[in-house]
């Protein structure tokens, strides 16, 4: 694990990815370069520091458009069934990579290095990537509101009447990533996972877009408590945010995924900005960041990260989603 050394083992990534060539043929660089930049949307905000070693190594900027999952979901289907794609590559979570790969928003790329990534997650049409990473949900809490001590120990006592009114959580009806993990909670729970859902849903006191907004009104002391990646705990205490996360026995993950766009217009940048993040130099750059990467050993500056148990979610298909927003809706009806 790194500790303490965080902007030093970063900038060595950078370095390191400067000095030493990717394993990309000296035509694709030629014609990347020659293409001139390359159009990203993507839902990663950690991506920044990929965009920083592809432009520092080959002198191509990219054009990043960032948002959450659910709206790059949407703007990637509703361009491509518009027939007037506009990205080159698309990042994002593995759900929604799986719906814009079966709505034809992808072409095929057989990358080489997808052989560095576990079978289990890799798609045999070679369409999108295999998981390069993962980000455990949980409960962050605000540490100047909670005491550790007073903290949830785990998800059923966010149900006790202390924290009623007091959770703040994404809209599962919008927000395809909390829909997800809450359906999947079912595996965690058993039984207890109907009566927890509709006991959490009257804990709630506010519902926001995405996962992002939740960190920041628990930053902003609006909740002491909410639902949300634990990867914020360290990406928002970099700044003095206080924030830390309750140790569960076990984190359902999100995986992430990226892809070449099946109409883009700057194909060769999209493939070498591709080999460029799944790179050991990409995925440790992430890692620095905060981010769970699947390289064995490697870890995020986290405190705790190398002893969680983590468990990532299966793929939802539109149908499967749909039916997890509709069933959720009954549930967490918007006040």
């Amino acid at each position: 694990m790194w500790r303490g050394a965080g902007k030093l083992l970063l900038v060595t990534a950078l370095v390191l990815a400067a000095a030493t060539a990717l394993p990309a043929q000296a035509d694709l660089v030629a014609a990347a370069k020659r293409e001139g930049r390359l159009v990203l949307y993507g839902s990663l905000t950690t991506l920044d520091v990929v965009n920083k070693i592809f432009e520092s190594r080959y002198g191509i900027p990219v054009d990043y458009w960032r948002a959450a999952s659910t709206r790059v979901l949407d703007r990637v289907l509703n361009e491509t069934r518009a027939g007037r794609p506009q990205f080159d590559v698309v990042q994002t979570n593995s759900s929604p990579m799986m719906v814009l790969r079966e709505a034809g928003a992808f072409a095929r790329y057989p990358s080489p290095s997808y052989e560095m990534f576990g079978k289990s997650t890799r798609d045999p049409q070679a369409l999108v990537s295999p998981q390069f990473l993962v980000i455990p949900i949980g409960i962050v809490y605000n540490t100047r509101l909670v005491r550790p001590e007073e903290a949830p120990r785990g998800l059923l006592d966010l149900l006790e009447p202390k924290w009623k009114g007091k959770v703040v959580m994404a809209d599962p009806t919008l927000h395809t990533t909390t829909a997800q993990w809450l359906m999947e909670l079912r595996s965690v729970l058993g039984a207890q996972w109907r009566p927890f859902l509709e006991q959490l849903a009257g804990q709630v006191g506010a519902y926001v877009e995405s996962f992002i907004p939740v960190a920041d009104r628990l930053v902003r002391g609006e909740f002491p408590v909410g639902l949300t990646y634990i990867r914020y705990v360290y990406q928002f205490g970099k700044e003095g945010a206080p924030l830390d996360y309750v140790r569960l026995p076990v984190f359902l993950a999100d995986g992430h995924r990226i892809a070449l766009g099946a109409r883009a217009s700057r194909p060769n940048a999209g493939k070498l900005y591709i080999e460029t993040l799944l790179s050991r130099a990409g995925l440790l750059a992430l890692a620095q960041d905060g981010d769970f990467v699947s390289l064995p050993g490697v870890y995020p500056p986290l405190r705790d990260a190398e002893k969680l148990r983590i468990v990532a979610m299966r793929d939802y298909d539109e149908a499967g989603l749909t039916r997890a927003r509709e069933e959720l809706g009954r549930i967490f009806r918007r006040r």
